[in-house]
């Protein structure tokens, strides 16, 4: 999201409005309101939708025009701002003092409105939270003021139902798209007193300004609940990532042995003998262990000296391996041996496998593996 242009507190300046002004608009917006939907651009922007909000009553707040609505905003800021001045995290705690429970946390670049000021501390809310900081790691004022046009963003939400998005200022311009209640974008800047201009998808579109609000976004401090499921999500997602990883290295091609017939059919043989009745996976992974051996130098170099190393394949030893080859395998058995000789692996690089008595390794049907 890119910061909205020409719109510092700086280059606007104080605006000078009448105190009814302030006290009509200021007086619907308690606090400030920070969206957490995102644009929903509709299919067919012209199906009969109005731009026209509901009929305003006379003398209320909604009758400024943007340029007073915009300067609302910035002196509430200016009298109701707070900035937490830390370089991580700020404690928020239930009541003044350092011996309160802490309901939440503040980060770096996190602000909210104030509630309460006392004692060197000061109430503040800040999303879904509550609470009380020492005055000694905020930000009042001018300098919150500063601090929030640095890391915040203008936002433009409607006031209708359904806004056109235009590509120019005029009330007959293409229909870039449609902006709900629920929508909020880039402001950019005030064009005049009818238009204000935005980001719309990546592009520059305008709003007619009677049926928007200009709001302020920095982000919120989050409650202890919100921390604890944020971890947990995150703790889930990490699990996932890591799950991920693993899968991909156990299956990613460990590059392709030259191999005969009769080597592809002994090999088959194996399979069929030790991981006959697993799934296709488990049979891929028992020629992979062969195929791993091969590539190895701790082990002999050919498939056929591998299966038959003294002491290593049970069903090798005892001629089962002989019988099936000479009997003939099953087609499933002779695909799997020939993934594993094209590098195909289901458990990466692993040269050991025996049925899975809790020995630590990785689980694949009836097996452990590493």
């Amino acid at each position: 999201m890119q910061k909205a242009a020409g719109i510092t507190f700086a280059a606007w300046g104080v605006l000078l409005l009448t105190a009814s002004c302030l006290r009509a608009y200021a007086a619907e917006r308690s606090e400030y309101e920070f969206p957490n939907s995102g644009v929903d651009a509709f299919l067919n922007p012209n199906a009969g939708v109005e731009e026209a909000a509901e009929p305003k009553a006379e003398g209320t707040s909604e009758q400024l025009d943007i340029r007073e609505k915009f300067a609302v905003e910035k002196q509430r800021m200016l009298t109701e701002l707070v900035m937490a001045d830390v370089t991580h995290t700020l404690n928020v705690r239930s009541d003044v003092g350092e011996e309160s429970d802490k309901v939440g946390y503040l980060y770096r670049d996190c602000g909210g409105t104030i509630v309460e000021r006392k004692n060197g501390w000061t109430k503040m809310k800040s999303g879904a939270l509550t609470g009380w900081c020492s005055d000694e790691y905020l930000k009042f004022g001018d300098d919150a003021v500063k601090m929030a046009d640095d890391v915040g963003i203008w936002l433009v939400t409607m006031n209708s139902e359904a806004v056109r998005v235009r590509r120019e200022p005029k009330a007959d311009a293409e229909v870039m798209g449609l902006l709900s209640k629920s929508d909020y974008v880039d402001f950019v800047e005030i064009v005049n007193n009818d238009w204000i201009s935005i980001d719309f998808e990546g592009e520059l579109g305008y709003l007619a300004s009677e049926y928007v609000n200009i709001t302020f976004h920095i982000d919120s401090g989050e409650t202890m609940e919100q921390v604890k499921t944020r971890e947990k999500i995150e703790e889930q997602l990490r699990k996932e990532a890591e799950e991920e990883a693993a899968k991909k290295a156990r299956t990613q091609n460990r590059g392709k042995v030259p191999a005969n017939a009769d080597e592809q059919k002994l090999l088959a043989a194996l399979i069929y003998c030790e991981a006959g009745n697993q799934a296709y996976e488990g049979k891929v992974a028992v020629g992979a262990v062969v195929m791993n051996r091969v590539k190895s130098p701790a082990y002999p170099n050919t498939i056929y000296s591998v299966i038959y190393a003294s002491g290593q394949f049970t069903p090798a030893m005892s001629g089962k391996v002989a019988a099936a080859y000479n009997k003939g395998v099953p087609d499933i058995c002779m695909q799997a041996a020939a993934a594993a000789i094209a590098g195909e692996t289901t458990v990466g690089g692993a040269t050991h496998f025996r049925r899975n008595d809790g020995r630590e390794g990785y689980v694949l049907g009836a097996h452990v593996f590493w």
